[in-house]
């Protein structure tokens, strides 16, 4: 690409984003433009100020149509099968008439930040359906492998007019408590004869999981999983009752052959009625919104401790001294948490 088109490229992108305001994204997201929809997300993600500020006023913006979906979070340890589960629980959504979203979280890098991002790849049938938006973020370096806009993601798709939102969790034994606090319907994917030091995680998942599913119950496996459907049964009838009246349920399911997955709907609508009924439903989302007004909080102060000058420059120091064993790590933290409130207090208050 010579001078000239590369000049030409960069003032059509530039000049695209400059149309990028808040009653233009809004507009085209309320008209279910997906592909607006996407921009959004990629707004949402940004770590440039003037995108944060975009998509701070169009989170706003987009808030009053938002809260209409039914929120769903699935996970379970790699291997479980959750992208075919999901497209085989997603075609049965469309046969419903039903719009979905997937906000599918992919495992990045320790080492080099990359991630897979093959969420579309695995969904081959279900991202080419019209009514259909797959989203994979990458999980980075947030708790858990919580991609960190995920929620504000789940407003804006709500405000697009999609009616259930999925949100796929990289599996590992510990997304799980975050995608918990922001969606209805928690649901629980396992594996039969996987054994514990697999499945290591389940105990304390089990005791938030709205239902647990035992996938790939077909050809030989098929009596292994029924067993373990059991099972599980019987041990979260051990646990203690849950605020909201449900008693989960355990069964089996086959992505390959279908069976039992139009099921796992039939027990999501017979939750929502449920919790609506009962008003837990509403009573959780507020629960919700105050977890997050509280963890955004403490990002917000996290953010602006780490981007101090002054705490970067003595957080060289200190860890310096660490290095010597001048100071423990335990010392030096609160050295500089101490000088930092003093200079605060001498200078702001």
């Amino acid at each position: 690409m010579d001078d000239k088109h590369l000049n030409n490229w960069f003032n059509s992108r530039k000049e695209r984003r400059r149309l990028l305001d808040v009653d233009s994204l809004l507009s085209k997201i309320l008209e279910k433009d997906v592909s607006v929809l996407s921009t959004s997300i990629t707004i949402l993600e940004s770590t440039r100020t003037d995108d944060r500020l975009l998509a701070k006023n169009l989170i706003k913006a987009c808030l009053p149509y938002s809260g209409k979906s039914v929120r769903i979070g699935i996970t379970g340890v790699p291997g479980v099968g959750k992208s075919t589960f999901i497209e085989a629980f997603g075609n049965i959504l469309l046969k419903q008439g039903k719009r979905l979203a997937v906000l599918a979280i992919d495992p990045s890098s320790e080492f080099s930040g990359g991630s897979i991002l093959g969420d579309k790849t695995r969904m081959e049938n279900l991202s080419q359906q019209e009514n259909v938006f797959i989203r994979p973020s990458p999980a980075g370096k947030t708790l858990g492998g919580v991609a960190q806009k995920t929620r504000e993601s789940i407003l804006l798709c709500e405000a697009a007019g999609f009616d259930v939102i999925l949100i796929e969790t990289v599996g590992v034994g510990q997304s799980e408590t975050m995608v918990h606090s922001m969606v209805d319907f928690f649901l629980l994917l396992m594996l039969s004869g996987a054994g514990d030091e697999l499945q290591g995680i389940k105990r304390g998942i089990m005791e938030m999981a709205d239902s647990l599913v035992i996938t790939k119950a077909d050809g030989d496996n098929l009596t292994k999983a029924k067993a373990a459907s059991r099972e599980y049964q019987n041990a979260m009838h051990l646990f203690p009752p849950n605020p909201n009246g449900w008693i989960p349920k355990s069964f089996t399911c086959s992505s390959q052959t279908g069976e039992n997955i139009p099921k796992v709907a039939e027990i999501i609508d017979s939750f929502v009625l449920h919790t609506k009924t009962n008003g837990w439903f509403e009573k959780k989302r507020h629960q919700q919104d105050q977890f997050w007004f509280h963890e955004t909080l403490k990002e917000l102060l996290l953010n602006d401790f780490f981007s101090n000058p002054s705490v970067q420059e003595q957080i060289q120091s200190e860890e310096q001294k660490i290095d010597e064993g001048s100071v423990t790590s335990f010392q030096a933290a609160e050295n500089l948490f101490t000088n930092f409130i003093n200079k605060r207090n001498g200078t702001n208050i």
